[in-house]
């Protein structure tokens, strides 16, 4: 990895981009990396364009603001590639794209003319059948760690169970079904080289 590591979330407001960058973030921290984990508040309202960001490193992180030139780029909603550039300050050969899409990762590579990395994991299929509802945050934090490898899978989910024993004690479905969707896309992720 290198000393520090940026990713890029763009989502729609009510999708789990500020939650996903934040448990992420955690889950990061909880395996000893410092960490950044922070949303770019603008227009919050549901199905409004929202970004939110990570940095990750070995060692105390000093600059601060937003990422323009991340390593990862992580889309919840193909339909913003129509609306946001989502691509920009990625490095054309070396960066990553990942896209919550049933299609596969050479239509997108076309379509931006993109030289990187493309992933695509259907994670709104994956929220419907393990959470019930389409957020499809959650899964994409585990294709996000498959196609990085920069966490152990099975250090984030223990992580991420604990954080959501917390918040969903009484709802043990709500935490079974997130740590099943977090596994469900790390398994299931394509990837483009």
């Amino acid at each position: 990895m290198k000393e520090v590591f940026e990713i890029r979330w763009h989502g729609r407001g009510g999708q789990g981009a500020k939650t996903a960058a934040l448990l992420f973030g955690d889950a990061a921290c909880s395996t000893g990396k410092y960490i950044q984990a922070f949303p770019e508040y603008g227009p919050e309202r549901m199905g409004a364009p929202v970004v939110s960001f990570n940095r990750i490193s070995s060692k105390p992180i000093k600059t601060h603001g937003p990422i323009s030139n991340p390593d990862v780029v992580v889309v919840l909603d193909a339909s913003l590639i129509d609306q946001v550039d989502v691509i920009s300050g990625l490095d054309p050969q070396k960066g990553i794209i990942l896209i919550n899409s049933s299609k596969e990762p050479e239509e997108f590579s076309k379509k931006f003319n993109f030289k990187g990395q493309v992933c695509t994991v259907d994670a709104s299929k994956i929220s419907i059948e393990t959470i019930g509802r389409e957020i499809p945050n959650t899964p994409m934090m585990g294709a996000l760690i498959k196609i990085t490898g920069i966490l152990d899978i099975k250090a984030v989910l223990e992580d991420v169970k604990n954080k959501l024993e917390l918040k969903f004690r009484n709802r043990p479905e709500v935490i079974e079904g997130n740590l099943k969707a977090i596994q469900q896309a790390y398994n299931q992720v394509k990837t483009l080289h």
